[in-house]
């Protein structure tokens, strides 16, 4: 599964693009893109569930991950990935080895530094329902890409109504496989510095670096 982690662990997205989506969930949507675009950074700790419905089983993983503009800090069970913006840096603990790619590299999964911005390009929206959970309103929205060579088929968003911002988003993938990232912790404006975004070999000895750019 290790690969399906590395699909969706890349690039920001930035411009706002609400077509064809229905008023409730561009109102809600637009809530939520202005509340993170306010801050200078964030830092979020999480928990990813992949349900592979095929193979009736189910995987668990916590991270967390430090965004600074298209910087970030991101860490996983047995990776690090580490982007400054223009280079990625993916650490693989037990090889102990590193790949560097292209930052700007395509890829065509989500990833958790795009979690907070997924909604914004090339997707159709529709808000589906409100609801109380642990005493927090939460605002239910169903993402559909309008791209159907995508590997899933359907995004749904859940929205702090409060704080305009996501708590949980669950990604409906074509192979059966169902991904549940749940927000266990925001921190905004969160305290980062030019090291946290760049991979020093040293502090790795003996590492491998595998230049795939």
């Amino acid at each position: 599964m290790k690969k399906t982690f590395l699909f969706f662990l890349i690039a920001l997205c930035s411009n706002l693009s609400f077509a064809q989506k229905d008023v409730k969930s561009q109102e809600i949507l637009k809530g939520v893109s202005a509340k993170y675009k306010s801050l200078k950074s964030l830092s979020a700790t999480f928990k990813i569930a992949i349900a592979d419905q095929k193979q009736n089983s189910t995987q668990n993983q916590t991270g967390n991950i430090t965004l600074f503009g298209d910087k970030y800090n991101l860490l996983l069970t047995g990776q690090q990935i580490i982007s400054d913006g223009k280079s990625v840096w993916t650490y693989l603990k037990d090889a102990n080895e590193v790949q560097v790619s292209d930052a700007s590299s395509k890829t065509e999964g989500i990833s958790p530094s795009t979690l907070f911005t997924i909604y914004e390009n090339g997707f159709d929206s529709r808000f589906v329902e409100e609801k109380t959970n642990a005493g927090k309103t939460i605002q239910i929205i169903d993402l559909t890409p309008m791209d159907k060579k995508k590997p899933y088929f359907k995004i749904q968003l859940h929205v702090d109504k409060k704080e305009k911002s996501i708590s949980t988003a669950k990604i409906f993938n074509n192979n059966g496989t169902q991904l549940n990232y749940s927000i266990t912790k925001l921190t905004p404006n969160a305290a980062v510095n030019d090291a946290m975004f760049s991979f020093d070999p040293k502090k790795f000895p003996g590492v491998e670096v595998v230049d795939l750019r």
